[in-house]
Order: C-alpha cells, then structure tokens, then sequence
C-alpha cells in the first residue's frame, strides 16, 4: 500500500478486483481519493454529454436502429474506465486527455459517415466531399486536400466495436465464414468483409482508397469490399500498392508514383486538387506529434515512465494514421500529454504501487483485450514500457513549399504508408520484427518481453524459434501470450491472463501485486 503525505491512501489502496462482479466488468465506481474521484467523475460525465449530443442528431438515432454493431457504443464510458483502472494523478489525466479526445474524434468520424450515408443522412454534397479509406491504412494522401473528408467506415463498425465489446466481431466473422472465406485468415479482414457481406457498412463518399496494408488476410477482404463498393455501390476504389521491402532505397520510387497515382485518382473523382500549403501545413503537424511521442518514449527508458499502456498505442494510431495532421486540435493535445508527463517526471511519480519489471510488449496485441496492458501493471508489476504498434515513423517531414520539397513530399508520404502501424514490423525482412526488438530492450533496459502471438498472423508464426534464441542470448525473460485478435471464442480473456499467470508463477517464482485480478469472470462481459 502507497500511502500520501497527507495520509490518504492513493495507489492501492484497494483489490481492483472487487471491481468485477458476477461477469460485470464494473459492479461500482472506484474510489480513487476525493481529488482523482471527482476529476474521473467528471470526465465521465464528459463522455455521457459527448454521447449525448451525438444521439440526439436524427441520422444518428436512424443509425443505431440500422446497424446492428451500433449498439456496442453504449460501453464507450466503460472503455475508458478500463483504461484507468489503478491510475491517479497525472498518469490518470495523461490517459483521460488521450482517450477522451479519442473517442471525440471517433465520435465525430461516425457523424460524418451518418451524415453522407445514403441510408440515413444522404447527404449527396457532403457525400461527394468524402474518400472512403481502409481502417489500417495511412491517410497521407489526404494531407494535401483540406475539402475533403478521408472516412474509415471499417473503424467505427469493427475497430472501435471489439474495443467497447469482446464480442463484436463474432458474429460478421461467421458470416464471412459463412459466405465461403478461410477461417483461418486474421479475423479483422474477415469481420470487415463480413459488415460488408451483412449489408452492415455504410454507403458514402465520391470514390475510395484501399491499401495493401498487413497481410494476404487484408488483401482478402479489401478485395470482397471494393468489389461491392464498384460493382453495388457506383464507388470507384484504387489500390495502393505500397512496397514490402520499405527499408530498400530501390523501391523508394515506386512508392512515391504510387502516391502520385492515388492523388491523381481522387483528384478524378472529387473535382477538388491538390494544396501544396495545406500539405505543409500538415507535415508541420505531424512533425510535432512525432517530436512529442519521442519525448514521451525518452522519459519511458528512465525509472520513471510516464505515457505507455494502450492509451499510447491507440492514441498513436488515431493520430498518427486516421488523422495525420489534419485536425488541429490534435496538436493541442499532444502539448497537454506532454505537459502532464513532464510534470509527473520531474516529480519521480509512479503510475502504480510497484514496478518489478520492465517490458518492451511486441506483435499484434489483442484487440479484443487491449487493457490488458493495464492489467500487467496492476496485476504483476510489469510496466509496458512500449508497444510494437507505437513504434513507428521517427523521421521528419519537409515542411517549406520548396521546388524540392514538394517532390520529396511524396516520398514523405509514400515512407508514412510504408511504415503505417503494424505494418512496419511485419514487413521489411527479419530486421525490423526481430533484430529490432533487443535494440529496443536495450535502449529502455527492458528485462521482459511480452510477446503477442497472435495464432491467425502468418507474419510471426515462422519466427517463434528465432525469438526463443535470441531471447536466450540477451537474457531476456520472453512471455508468449497467444490470442486470436478479434475472436475471445478461440482464447478467452482469461486465457490470455493465465498464460502470464502461469509464466510469474513458475518460471518468475513470483506472487502477484494484486492477488484479486489474477482470475476474473469477465468472459461475458463488455
């Protein structure tokens, strides 16, 4: 227990575990001190106001109605909370800032999507302003067009879905089998493809963008969905081909005329061209989360960590990728992230009671569980130092309308989509997944690794062995923790806890921080 110097009991000061009740995820509020407790409650509210001011719109009341993945977005609260379980002070406001602006943005997504949606906005004006985009893909090549909207309909309806509800994804993944597609591709291509299937997916936008992004399991299901968005829907799609091999100069080319062709297309469809200021203006933007995420990483290799956890992964991927420098705002909350770490740096505070280890967390988390992270602190001590999904782009974008500037622009922009989220350790040879990792480890004197291995991922499953070994060389402590990303049905929550539990248990010889989250009945729970 962490007593405060005015004697009030702040990091645990109770089992978190009394949080989860007969299968629900929360059975009461936590009490956090009469500060935290009010500050959390506050942004609760916050939330409940967001949500409300988004239902009262009529397409969006018509839209929940429509869509049957609508429904998972009364546990948006609850999402949050997950993510500040444990937390007080400025480790609880760095994840509410993050989140909250997050669900914002998403919330704000969904209301343009209804808005131009033929079935409940029909919007035809707005509609041919928008360019529908994949949810895993970079939307570089909408820096330069300050008109239109880069729309992701695969967000809201499966990305954002499994996060609010373990169990979103189920039932398109069983249409998507049902309709005649492997089941032993990666689940969130095939639960897109299945909204799609369903007649799930809303129906918008001038023309589309589709990306070659993870895997053969995204090709699988871009080809299903641009198919019905061509040949059902009148919606012209490109396919941007970004390289493979992104570290080798000699597809550098390829990649930026690959740019170009994808602006010329929308420019085709929208009517609207190309601004080179509003581009700049942008790459500024993108500059500057960059340079705030390496802030936050640099202070995450001292003793006291302060932005890591899921918060950091996907407020990394939201503005990183959905947004890339296109919504202001944004900048104003990575400053206020920043602000808060800084502060609680300089004072050598901890985000929870004990810190035991220190872990690089690496491959495709699991998206059906991603407070999981905040389990590992709470639940052993093990502090996620960073994910494999934060760690991308570090270089930095020309920002002055130069001649030479604009023609490096697209190899900018073709580097970004080269190096997308996820993308840029699955791809690119054994260096970047494998040799990278220890270099990592070093750099954030990281004892532990916790390894995602997710079973439907072709990309890691040939590497278990060359992980094993080099874990063995570096002295490493190397956790596998198997899940299947979307489907809870394959490995439960639990069984995703256990895998640890087994691992500090018996190989660590170690007794949890807090004995009360070591098994929890949360299997039917949002």
């Amino acid at each position: 227990m962490m007593v405060t110097n005015e004697g009030k009991r702040r990091i645990g000061d109770q089992q978190l575990g009394v949080l989860f009740d007969g299968g629900k995820v929360r059975c009461r509020r936590e009490w956090r001190g009469v500060k935290d407790t009010l500050y959390d409650y506050g942004r609760w509210l916050y939330i409940l106001s967001l949500l409300a001011k988004f239902i009262v719109k009529p397409r969006n009341i018509k839209a929940m109605f429509r869509y049957r993945w609508m429904s998972n977005y009364l546990a948006v609260p609850h999402m949050v909370d997950k993510f500040t379980m444990g937390l007080r002070d400025e480790a609880l406001r760095i994840v509410h800032t993050a989140m909250d602006f997050v669900v914002y943005d998403v919330a704000s997504t969904m209301d343009d999507i209804f808005r131009g949606d033929r079935r409940t906005g029909n919007d035809v004006e707005f509609s041919n302003k928008c360019v529908l985009t994949d949810e895993n893909e970079m939307t570089a090549v909408m820096m330069g067009f300050p008109t239109l909207k880069g729309l992701s309909r695969e967000t809201p309806s499966t990305y954002v879905s499994v996060l609010l509800n373990q169990h979103a994804a189920e039932h398109y993944i069983d249409v998507a089998q049902e309709y005649g597609l492997a089941g032993d591709v990666c689940p969130m291509p095939e639960a897109e493809a299945g909204v799609s299937i369903d007649d799930d997916a809303p129906v918008l936008g001038a023309c589309a963008v589709q990306c070659n992004t993870t895997c053969d399991g995204s090709l699988l299901g871009n080809g299903v969905i641009s198919k019905r968005l061509e040949l059902e829907d009148g919606i012209p799609v490109f396919q941007l081909a970004a390289p493979l091999r992104h570290r080798e100069d000699d597809v550098q080319d390829y990649a930026a005329q690959e740019i170009k062709n994808a602006i010329a297309f929308i420019e085709e469809h929208t009517g609207e061209k190309w601004d080179w200021k509003a581009y700049f203006e942008c790459a500024e933007r993108v500059n500057y989360a960059t340079k705030c995420r390496l802030e936050w990483l640099e202070m995450n290799k001292t003793d006291y960590p302060q932005v890591f956890g899921s918060n950091l992964a996907l407020y990394t991927e939201t503005n990183y990728m959905a947004i890339c420098g296109k919504v202001p705002a944004f900048r104003e909350v990575d400053r206020k992230i920043t602000q808060l770490a800084e502060r609680a740096y300089r004072k050598q505070k901890k985000a929870a009671n004990e810190y035991r280890h220190r872990a690089i967390v690496w491959g495709v988390q699991s998206h059906f569980y991603m407070d999981f992270l905040v389990w590992l602190l709470n639940c052993w001590g093990i502090v996620p130092l960073t994910d494999m999904l934060s760690m991308v782009s570090t270089r930095e974008l020309a920002t002055t309308d130069t001649p030479e500037n604009r023609e490096q622009a697209y190899y900018d922009m073709a580097w970004l989509t080269e190096n997308m989220i996820m993308r840029n350790r699955t791809h690119g040879g054994y260096k970047v997944l494998l040799d990278e990792l220890w270099e990592f480890c070093e750099q954030f004197n990281a004892d532990m690794v916790i390894l995602w291995e997710h079973m439907s991922c072709k990309a890691l499953d040939g590497m278990h062995g060359l992980f094993e070994e080099r874990a063995r060389e570096h002295g490493i402590h190397l956790v596998w923790v198997t899940h299947d990303l979307f489907d809870p049905r394959v490995i439960s929550r639990q069984g995703v806890r256990q895998q640890v539990n087994d691992y500090m248990r018996t190989v660590m010889q170690e007794e949890p921080v807090d004995p009360s989250l070591e098994i929890l009945k949360d299997e039917k729970s949002w």
